[in-house]
């Protein structure tokens, strides 16, 4: 649904009105580490959650029940895909507060994802734009967000790596609608799948370029490696952890938990935020908290009998022994990192931009990134806060998209895909894409996510003897 009529308007800033902080600490960024507010490192033990098409945040009694067994749990994260920005989240949002929970939020909506299977190529429009704010000003008092996600799995396939640009143009924007309307600076990054072929050249791009306004603040990593039972050098992580030292922004999992077996051990937990990995990773979220028919839930309410495509209710239930399982890895990992008063920023690296290389990624060096023409972000900018009130004359004014196939050399023009390309690795193969289809209706309400080509865990597990 488009919320540019006067309801929705309306709508919105009674939500940003209602809208109250809540009482945890904000965590921040320094560097390539999050940092508690008393100086501590702040580690991710986090879990996707999506219970309702739209929005899970909106059932303040069904987010203290879930809040509360999260507790339990050890989480002090949570993921969440879809907001309706138009809604007051206070009582969900002091529900995990009150538990100790942060909060990552994906900015974008059903119809502005920078690029999906349904597009010819990548966009970065004004209209967008304006969607993306509408969230960030329903959000941006409470303490508890953690930060923002421009996308998620943007680049799905090999032969998409030209949307890159349009990444980073989001959060070049972002970035500066946050400092603009004076928020605090709480980072904003993206949800990468992990495509071997173009996994480094990607966080080394989203990264590159010497100015700080035109980089991710974080980047993570939808991955499923890692299936039980496995070593830290088997699953493919020790590559992982050698892409991943010295990263100049915090580096983390957005997405992990191979259910193939099972049931699922975590092991992968140990060398996340143990001595392997914690001097450069800062955690991982686990796919995920409600049972669906893919088999990643960790809860389910009452008989499970609820399908995927309504919303979630009722006293969460642990399902075992997946749930006690990640419980006893997580009590017993608790790293402490560096204290920021001690950290010295001068250790981390600056990532040259990548060179395109044949068959793979296809963005030759630090290209410009699209802008929004100066009609269109003035439109988008000046729509009341917290609501999507943008004219239909915006969506086409300095909007930024490609319809050509041409290699990106230099600017931020070219662009477009195919429908054909690898799932993910180098050994994907075409029943492996047709499979991955598949899969992906079992993905709560359709959202982008890898564990909808999670399911993929027979791929992966010849990708990981690749790497």
């Amino acid at each position: 649904m488009r919320f540019s009529t006067v309801s929705g308007a309306l709508l919105g800033a009674a939500a940003a009105a209602h809208a109250a902080s809540s009482s945890l600490p904000a965590v921040s960024v320094t560097g390539s580490k999050f940092f508690n507010e008393d100086g501590s490192q702040f580690y991710i033990k986090g879990v996707a959650y999506q219970l309702s098409q739209s929005d899970p945040l909106l059932d303040g009694d069904q987010c203290t029940r879930d809040a509360t067994l999260m507790k339990t749990l050890g989480t002090n994260t949570i993921r969440v895909y879809h907001v309706d920005p138009t809604k007051d989240h206070t009582s969900c949002m002091d529900a995990f507060a009150s538990a100790g929970i942060y909060v990552l939020i994906d900015l974008d909506t059903f119809d502005t994802y920078i690029m999906d299977p349904t597009m010819t190529a990548p966009s970065w429009t004004g209209l967008q734009y304006a969607r993306y704010a509408g969230v960030m000003d329903a959000f941006a008092s409470y303490t508890n967000v953690l930060g923002f996600f421009v996308g998620n799995e943007v680049i799905a396939v090999v032969n998409q790596s030209i949307a890159a640009p349009y990444i980073k143009a989001a959060a070049h924007d972002m970035k500066a609608y946050r400092d603009s309307k004076n928020y605090r600076k709480f980072p904003i990054g993206y949800s990468a799948a992990d495509i071997a072929e173009l996994r480094p050249m990607l966080q080394d791009y989203l990264t590159c370029g010497g100015d700080e306004a035109d980089n991710v603040d974080f980047f993570s990593l939808n991955s499923y490696e890692w299936c039980d039972p496995n070593t830290y050098v088997g699953s493919g992580y020790q590559n992982l952890e050698n892409m991943a030292g010295d990263f100049p922004v915090p580096i983390f999992f957005s997405e992990t938990g191979c259910n193939v077996p099972g049931p699922r051990l975590f092991a992968d937990q140990a060398a996340i935020l143990g001595p392997d990995m914690d001097g450069d990773w800062s955690g991982a979220i686990i796919y995920e908290w409600i049972q669906e028919a893919n088999n990643y839930g960790l809860i389910t309410y009452g008989d499970g009998a609820a399908k995927d495509d309504t919303p979630r209710s009722g006293t969460p239930v642990p399902i075992t022994p997946d749930f006690a399982n990640l419980k006893s890895q997580w009590a017993t990992l608790s790293p402490t990192g560096v204290k920021s008063a001690d950290y010295n920023t001068k250790t981390i690296s600056t990532r040259s931009c990548p060179a395109s290389t044949a068959g793979g990624w296809e963005v030759d060096g630090n290209v410009a990134i699209p802008t929004l023409g100066s009609a269109g972000l003035s439109s988008a900018a000046n729509a009341p806060s917290g609501t999507f009130a943008i004219t239909a004359a915006a969506t086409n004014q300095g909007d930024v998209t490609t319809t050509s196939n041409t290699k990106a050399t230099g600017t931020a023009t070219g662009g477009g895909s195919s429908s054909s390309g690898t799932a993910s690795g180098a050994g994907a193969s075409a029943s492996a894409k047709s499979s991955a289809a598949s899969l992906k209706s079992l993905s709560v309400f359709n959202r982008e996510f890898t564990a909808a080509g999670a399911a993929l865990v027979g791929v992966m597990m010849v990708f990981t003897l690749w790497l």
